[in-house]
């Protein structure tokens, strides 16, 4: 039996204790949000973990931390201090999505390292595994993708990113109404040029009862991967976005009868006037599964600050419903992250999924900004860097003040407005 299907018998589950203890809910709560979809709790069965993560409706939102190699840099001693910094920073779950080196152990190591969920995306090793045969990438084998899928099961994946709303009807869309930067999603890519090139359907699609077996025996968490993702605030809210948006929302369903959990992953870059109805629309055609959203950005001119543009649009799509942001750091589109890249990811996406949780009336996310705002009125500045997001920041901030500046911050010095006289 599945997570799920203990939930839709009532049964009792130590996994649905632990995160209606940790959200301060009620087990009946998370229950029957479990039994309905609009909760998952991500645990494959092989795994033991120190933290549990549940991602949906009601709870607070979530962040995800992608890591992982890629051909031109393989260093798995980086890759795993990437994790341990992601994880100190507040990441409720990574991703490993490397494509350079030995995958299989790469994953290994992650999975043995970390103490939340993690993700993998099965269609990057299969890309991989094939260009290693002097293939093409559109030459993916579906059986080499599913066996892959198995083996990333076996190992103890906790979710999957699967692109399975990509399919030949799709694709005949993208390419008579094309786009300003086309289809941005990698393993999308794979999928569409496979497509493309063969004429046959995406096995992901085409094979669907296979693939929520696998999911079934392991109880892995299907991640609908959102393939034609807007890269480009001009291709947002397109048709061939939402007409894969409607394939996931039955995708979803037929999940749900399976008794596997699953979510909905989303955009991309999306204009601010355009992220409440992206997201309306996603909980509308996704029959209010789990959202899981890469931002979205809310502009394309800003490499460098794309933390920051993710940042703004995540606060955003989160306070209209958003469930799961999946961090961006300072590298997006420019180069792989690094260890500060991770940091600065981790706490931008953490304050936007914060200062949603205060839209969203989530129970006591406003506690914190209380404590902060009354040791602040108070000048307290060790309990001040208690209840901030990143005490380390504060600390070496305040380290700049000169002695005689202990009792205020150097933007007034003695005119500040909060001392008494």
């Amino acid at each position: 039996m599945t997570l799920m299907q203990d939930a839709q018998n009532k049964k009792s589950n130590n996994l649905i204790k632990y995160v209606a203890q940790y959200e301060n809910l009620s087990e009946e709560f998370v229950r029957n949000g479990v039994a309905c979809g609009t909760i998952v709790i991500p645990k494959n069965t092989t795994r033991k973990l120190e933290k549990i993560l549940a991602v949906g409706k009601g709870l607070k939102t979530k962040i995800n931390a992608n890591i992982g190699t890629s051909p031109d840099h393989i260093d798995v001693k980086e890759e795993l201090a990437k994790l341990d910094v992601a994880i100190r920073a507040g990441a409720d779950a990574i991703m490993d999505l490397s494509t350079g080196g030995n995958l299989r152990e790469i994953r290994k190591e992650i999975l043995e390292t970390s103490p939340v969920q993690v993700g993998t995306v099965p269609i990057y090793e299969a890309a991989c595994r094939t260009v290693a045969k002097g293939k093409k990438i559109s030459e993916i084998d579906s059986e080499l993708l599913f066996d892959i899928i198995e083996e990333q099961a076996q190992q103890g994946v906790d979710f999957i990113t699967v692109h399975c709303g990509i399919n030949k009807v799709n694709v005949e869309i993208l390419n008579r109404q094309g786009r300003l930067v086309g289809v941005v999603s990698r393993g999308g890519a794979f999928l569409v040029k496979c497509i493309n090139a063969t004429g046959k359907e995406n096995p992901l699609f085409e094979q669907y009862d296979r693939l929520l077996k696998i999911a079934k025996k392991y109880d892995v968490t299907l991640s609908l991967g959102d393939g034609f993702r807007p890269g480009s605030i001009f291709d947002s809210s397109d048709g061939i976005q939402l007409a894969e948006l409607s394939v996931l929302g039955e995708l979803v369903l037929r999940a749900r009868e399976a008794g596997v959990q699953s979510m909905i992953e989303g955009p991309g870059h999306v204009p601010l006037n355009q992220i409440e109805a992206n997201v309306t629309l996603a909980n509308r055609l996704g029959h209010e599964a789990p959202l899981y959203f890469l931002g979205p950005l809310v502009t394309d001119i800003a490499p460098g600050y794309d933390h920051i543009t993710s940042a703004i649009g995540g606060a955003l799509a989160a306070s209209y419903g958003v469930d799961f942001i999946c961090y961006v750091t300072p590298a997006e589109h420019l180069r792989l992250p690094d260890i500060h890249d991770v940091c600065e990811g981790v706490m931008s996406a953490r304050i936007a999924g914060h200062a949603a949780d205060i839209v969203k009336g989530v129970k006591n996310a406003k506690l914190q900004d209380i404590e902060m705002s009354k040791w602040r009125k108070a000048r307290n500045w060790e309990k001040q860097k208690e209840f901030c997001i990143d005490p380390i920041k504060f600390e070496n901030e305040r380290k700049k003040l000169m002695p005689q500046q202990e009792d205020v911050c150097t933007m007034c010095g003695e005119f500040c407005a909060m001392r008494d006289k």
